[in-house]
């Protein structure tokens, strides 16, 4: 990777088994929504681990004085799901961060819409993209937010599946930046597929009932 790319896979068996999960070719639709949402859980977790800010506060328990190190508060955080996949991350997510302000973004035209209203300066951002293919669509996303500001520290990305050469074509334009995801696949077919993959997300997550512009490859 290029520049300060920062890929992390966690090394956790959860992660593992439902990535495994969405792998197989026989998961019915159902138990891959519930897998999503499971990596979405995991990851998110994993990516809060060193950024979720919290502070050192003083209080009483029922038998004695202690600290406690609590989630601020005071720092807003915001879930940006990349339509329409990126839902079956975030719904995992949601139960991580259940108050985290919700944007939905989704592709218009060749344009990056949802994000209208400015993000507050102070405010952490996770994006989630269901996969990480050849990594144009993300890259609209992250230029769009990088015109409001949102980039660096601030910012963390989670996708269930990433492949080599997206990751590449990623750090080229966005190398500092921190990404969380269950695997990195090694290549691309020639429709752009990641190999070995796990399927078409959208058509295997909603059974094929979104909009064709929210079912092109992240």
């Amino acid at each position: 990777m290029v520049m300060a790319l920062r890929v992390v896979v966690p090394p956790h068996p959860l992660i593992g088994h439902w990535l495994g999960v969405l792998r197989d070719r026989h998961t019915p639709g159902a138990l891959y929504a519930t897998a999503t949402t499971e990596l979405g859980r995991w990851l998110s977790y994993e990516a809060l681990r060193d950024w979720l800010p919290h502070r050192r506060v003083d209080l009483d328990t029922p038998l004695a004085s202690t600290q406690a190190d609590l989630v601020d508060a005071t720092i807003p955080l915001v879930a940006l799901p990349l339509l329409t996949a990126g839902l079956g991350l975030w719904q995992g997510a949601q139960a991580v961060l259940p108050s985290a302000r919700v944007v939905h973004l989704w592709e218009q035209q060749g344009e990056i819409a949802g994000l209208d209203s400015p993000i507050e300066p102070r405010a952490g951002v996770l994006l989630f993209c269901a996969e990480l293919s050849d990594g144009e669509r993300l890259i609209r996303v992250l230029d769009r937010l990088a015109e409001l500001g949102v980039g660096g520290d601030r910012l963390r990305v989670v996708t269930a599946l990433a492949s080599a050469p997206g990751l590449q074509t990623l750090g080229e334009r966005h190398g500092h930046l921190t990404l969380y995801t269950a695997a990195i696949d090694p290549e691309l077919n020639g429709l752009g597929q990641i190999v070995p993959g796990i399927g078409a997300v959208t058509e295997r997550l909603f059974a094929g009932t979104v909009l064709e512009s929210a079912a092109r490859p992240a």
